[in-house]
């Protein structure tokens, strides 16, 4: 892959502190979910300000695409647009009198002319789920519609690298793991995505890859299994392990499971323990899961689809799908972590349906595809068509 984004040799000290960051040198991929982990005060945000060009280092460099960042005002301009930053706390990042005229700041101060603003406007509050909240004051707002508006308001500038520090910070459990959904679907949409984090459960489930930080400095980068699954490494950067590693370190030191590659999640972890148990992932009769693209069928359809196809429970992947769902009355039971609960049913021998659209349909698709090579199974991912739907 090829690096968009690098630091090479970064200094930073703030006028009032200490050093910030020390010889920082780390590339990121473009495409990559990466995350940045450490305790509060390692220099994740200083660094994140800096792949903005909102920070200059005090020596080194950082390029975008090979290029080094340059801090004229154009120049400034120009990465911000390529390279939007969602603050921690939105209020430090929305001041408009409303929704609409604070999204379409950054469009209209790059020029575009006022339909072309008016149709980014649009597509960006509907992406994030908030289209109607045009004319609303932002400060009536909840902390995770605020947080949506500020995401809006980088989209609608057409970035190629989304960053976001602490996303899911003042969130509540489900508000975080759709937060991060959305990520992922704009990730499958081609977007790199950069996150600050200190929640290590968060980091462990979402990001292809974990650059670990403490003091300034970088401790170590690498993929998820690998930074989380080094206790001592952890220990170092005053990091906790992630549950899920905790219970598979446990259960491999038991005899309970065999060495194997670490879960991410609970039907990992399950698939592991079935596995040392029986031999192999018992599954007499499975059950069948369909991916339906709601921009391209019609609600009716899909009701029509649940209500004669023995489908035993739907979930909703992406804002627009879940938008499609509550306007048309179409109970979800799941609203996150939609694939994998979806192959869970369709191990216990229960069909079910995914609605989702763009790139996320052929992002689930691979998902149960790769899940199914994997376990020796063949669970069934089809996608609603017009014949499925007579």
């Amino acid at each position: 892959m090829t690096d968009i984004l690098e630091a090479r040799d970064v200094r930073y000290s703030y006028a009032d502190g200490p050093q910030a960051l020390s010889e920082i040198s780390v590339a990121i991929e473009q495409g990559r979910k990466v995350a940045l982990v450490g305790p509060n005060g390692a220099g994740k945000s200083t660094l994140l300000l800096m792949f903005n060009g909102i920070l200059r280092p005090r020596s080194g460099l950082i390029f975008f695409k090979g290029q080094p960042l340059k801090y004229d005002a154009a120049s400034l301009r120009e990465i911000r647009r390529k390279v939007g930053l969602v603050f921690q706390n939105p209020d430090d990042q929305l001041f408009a009198p409303t929704v609409r005229q604070d999204v379409a700041f950054g469009p209209a101060n790059l020029e575009y002319p006022k339909d072309k603003v008016d149709r980014y406007v649009k597509y960006a509050l509907e992406y994030v789920g908030l289209s109607g909240y045009e004319r609303r004051p932002p400060h009536h707002l909840s902390g995770g519609e605020k947080k949506r508006v500020a995401i809006a308001g980088v989209l609608a500038m057409e970035p190629e690298v989304l960053i976001l520090d602490e996303p899911t910070s003042n969130l509540d459990p489900a508000s975080a793991e759709e937060m991060m959904e959305m990520l992922d679907e704009l990730n499958s949409s081609g977007k790199t995505l950069i996150i600050s984090t200190h929640d290590v459960e968060l980091a462990y489930r979402w990001a292809d890859e974990i650059v670990l930080m403490e003091h300034g400095g970088l401790i170590h980068r690498g993929p998820v299994q690998e930074v989380f699954g080094d206790a001592e490494l952890l220990k170092r950067a005053r990091m906790k392990m992630p549950l899920i590693m905790e219970i598979y370190r446990e259960l491999l030191g038991r005899g309970l499971i065999d060495d194997e590659r670490p879960p991410k999640s609970v039907l990992e972890i399950t698939d592991l323990l079935e596995k040392k148990a029986r031999g192999a992932i018992s599954c007499p009769s499975l059950g069948r899961i369909f991916i339906c693209n709601v921009e391209s069928t019609a609600p009716e359809d899909i009701k029509r689809f649940i209500g004669h196809n023995g489908i035993s429970c739907s979930g909703a992947m992406g804002t627009s799908a879940k938008v499609i769902a509550e306007k048309e009355n179409i109970d979800l039971d799941f609203t996150y972590g939609v694939i994998d609960k979806c192959i869970l049913k369709a191990l216990a021998g229960q069909s079910s349906l995914i609605m989702t659209s763009g790139g996320m349909v052929d992002h689930a698709r691979r998902r149960i595809n790769t899940y199914s090579h994997e376990c020796g199974l063949e669970i069934a991912a089809e996608q609603l068509t017009e014949s499925k739907q007579k």
